[in-house]
This record gives C-alpha cells, sequence and structure tokens, in this order.
C-alpha cells in the first residue's frame, strides 16, 4: 500500500480505538437521543393542538412528566416499603413452611423407596440454613460504600442524559443539521433520509411498546384482583412498566408481585408466577407481534441476540437501549448496507 492509504488506515484504527473508549459516553448520548425522540413527540402535539411555543410546549410536556413521575412513585414506595418491612418478618415462617412441605414430600417419596424416611427434619434444616447465611445488613460499611458510590454514579449518569435530552428536545432541528454536517457532503442528503428514517421507527417502537405494556398491566391487574393479591394497582403497573425491558424486565417484575403474596399463603406466589408465565406467553406470541405489525418488523432472534450483544459492550444500559439500538441498526443495514451497497452491487461481468 501506498504511504497515503497506510495513514489513513492508521487514522481509522485510531478513530475506532477512540470510539470504543468511549462508548460510555456514546450510549448515554443515545439514550439522550431516544428521551429526545420521546419528548419531541409529545411537545409536537402539545404543539399542533394547543397552538403553543415551542418552548412553551416544552416547558408544559417536562410539567406533565414530572407529575406522572410524581404519581408513579407515590403510589409504588410507600406501599411496597410497609410490604417489604412486613416481608422481612414474616420470610422466616414463610420459608420454614416451604421447607416442612418438601421435606414431608421427600420424607413421604423416601418412605416409599426405601421403606423408612432417610431425611433430616425440616426443623434442622431451616436453623442450618439460617446459621449459614451472611445477612446483607451485617456486610460491613465497606459494601455499603460501595452501593452509594454506584448509586450516585447512577444517579449523575441519569441527569446528564436528562439534561441532554432536554437540550436535543428544544432545539431539534439545530443538532440535527450539526450530526448531518459531520459526513461528506455527497452522503449528507442520504444520511438525512436515514436519519429521518431512524425518527420514525423509533417513534413507532415507542407506540408499539406503550401498547404492549398497557395489555400487560390490565391483564395482570384482572388476574391478580382474582387471585386476591394485594397492592394489586402497584404490582400491575410494575409489570406494564417492566415489560419495557423484554426478557429480563418481566422476570424482575414477578419479584415484587411474588413478594407480596408470600405473606399471604407459601404457595400463592406459585400461583402468581403461573399467571405471569401466561401473561407473558400471550404478551410475546400474541400482544406484540399484532401490535408490532402495524408499527415496525423486528425478530425476536435480533432483540436476544441485541440484548446480549449491547450489555457486553455497553453495560446495564446497553441492556436497557437493547431494543432502541437494535431498531436504529436495522433501519441503518437495511438503507446504507442493503439497498445503497448491496442491491447495486453488479459485480464483474463473466468473459
Amino acid at each position: 500500500m501506498k504511504f497515503s492509504q497506510w495513514c489513513a488506515f492508521a487514522a481509522l484504527l485510531a478513530a475506532g480505538v477512540l470510539l470504543w473508549n468511549l462508548r460510555g459516553i456514546l450510549i448515554e448520548l443515545f439514550g439522550s437521543v431516544v428521551l429526545a425522540v420521546a419528548l419531541s413527540s409529545l411537545v409536537g402535539s402539545l404543539q399542533h393542538r394547543l397552538g403553543l411555543g415551542r418552548w412553551q410546549a416544552l416547558l408544559l410536556a417536562l410539567g406533565l412528566v414530572l407529575l406522572v413521575l410524581t404519581g408513579i412513585v407515590a403510589l409504588l414506595v410507600p406501599p411496597f416499603v410497609d410490604q417489604f418491612a412486613e416481608l422481612i418478618q414474616q420470610l422466616p415462617r414463610a420459608a420454614a413452611a416451604l421447607l416442612r412441605l418438601i421435606n414431608g414430600g421427600l420424607g413421604r417419596i423416601s418412605q416409599m423407596v426405601h421403606g423408612q424416611s432417610q431425611l433430616p427434619q425440616a426443623d434442622a434444616w431451616l436453623q442450618s440454613f439460617t446459621n449459614g447465611i451472611d445477612w446483607p445488613w451485617s456486610a460491613g460499611v465497606g459494601r455499603l460504600l460501595g452501593l452509594a458510590g454506584n448509586l450516585g454514579g447512577g444517579l449523575l449518569q441519569l441527569i446528564f442524559v436528562i439534561a441532554v435530552a432536554v437540550m436535543f428536545s428544544a432545539q431539534p432541528e439545530g443538532y440535527r443539521g450539526v450530526a448531518i454536517q459531520l459526513v461528506p457532503s455527497m452522503l449528507r442528503r442520504r444520511v438525512a433520509q436515514v436519519l429521518d428514517l431512524c425518527g420514525e421507527a423509533l417513534s413507532s417502537w415507542m407506540v408499539g411498546v406503550m401498547i404492549s405494556s398497557l395489555c400487560v398491566g390490565v391483564l395482570a391487574f384482572i388476574g391478580l384482583s382474582l387471585l386476591g393479591v394485594k397492592l394489586t394497582l402497584a404490582n400491575a403497573l410494575i409489570a406494564g412498566l417492566s415489560n419495557v425491558v423484554p426478557n429480563v424486565g418481566p422476570t424482575i417484575g414477578t419479584i415484587f408481585p411474588m413478594s407480596v403474596a408470600l405473606l399471604e399463603n407459601p404457595w400463592k406466589p406459585l400461583l402468581v408466577l403461573a399467571l405471569y408465565v401466561v401473561i407473558q406467553n400471550l404478551e410475546s406470541y400474541v400482544i406484540t407481534p399484532s401490535v408490532m405489525h402495524h408499527q415496525l418488523k423486528l425478530l425476536p432472534g435480533l432483540t436476544l441476540a441485541a440484548q446480549v450483544v449491547f450489555t457486553v459492550v455497553f453495560g446495564p444500559l446497553g441492556l436497557l437501549l437493547a431494543l432502541p439500538l437494535a431498531v436504529c441498526l436495522q433501519v441503518i443495514v437495511r438503507e446504507l448496507l442493503i439497498h445503497d451497497l448491496f442491491d447495486r452491487w453488479t459485480g464483474s461481468k463473466p468473459a
């Protein structure tokens, strides 16, 4: 290769190394873009319906979002704090009941096989179990300080993402123009088209997720009401919110209703788990395909692969933003790689 080609190759490698080292900031900026798209949609709707200016609509939208978040926190935090305190007190009793039931069932099986029970009593199991546990509150000050540091870092990241998202929402066309000017002039029109398509895909994805989450929340509310689980509305709200993060979110969302059900009956958490399995199967195979068919087409395998890859590369924030990242990458690959390159690739003619 010529010297100029070596220089270009070295510059490309340096750019790749720089982007890799800045991947944390890049994923935060992308999170700001996703929030800005959602906020801009709300601002645009307020402008159209109320005839407000950009800044007035933005301030009104921020006020509405803050009001909704305050209501969610007021609905979820106080009852779950009380329930968690009660759960800590009742957990040993519930664990003892479960161990006795398990020990009794295994004892009957052992008696059928060996003619006598060869298992220790449940009380001995529970005593050895509780004696061997290193409870979190006795872990020491070092772990608490580490946890506080992680929470503080996460809070600063959240503030940064929100602040940048508000700035993007205030002047979206200006920042869009800056992004387009960063590419060569011959590609600017095409890049502008791809950016518009990415914005439309993100908006369609958000609408689809909202509809799917609403359906999951309603189904959870109905099911938990039939089972007689306390805090039905709060648990249904958690189910809808956790549905935003597929696969992982619904799994985490089952912890709270199962914990509340454990306070009432040792076997009721199993009924709650069965209910959530049915809801998630309905969501995965009926609700989401029906909704996303009218919004965008995102293959389930691509969704799971995106979650794994982006979590490894970007960390927990990559897991949270895996779907919007996959949506944008799908648009970029389809438009730039397939339509602009592969579809126009004629190849060399045979001699």
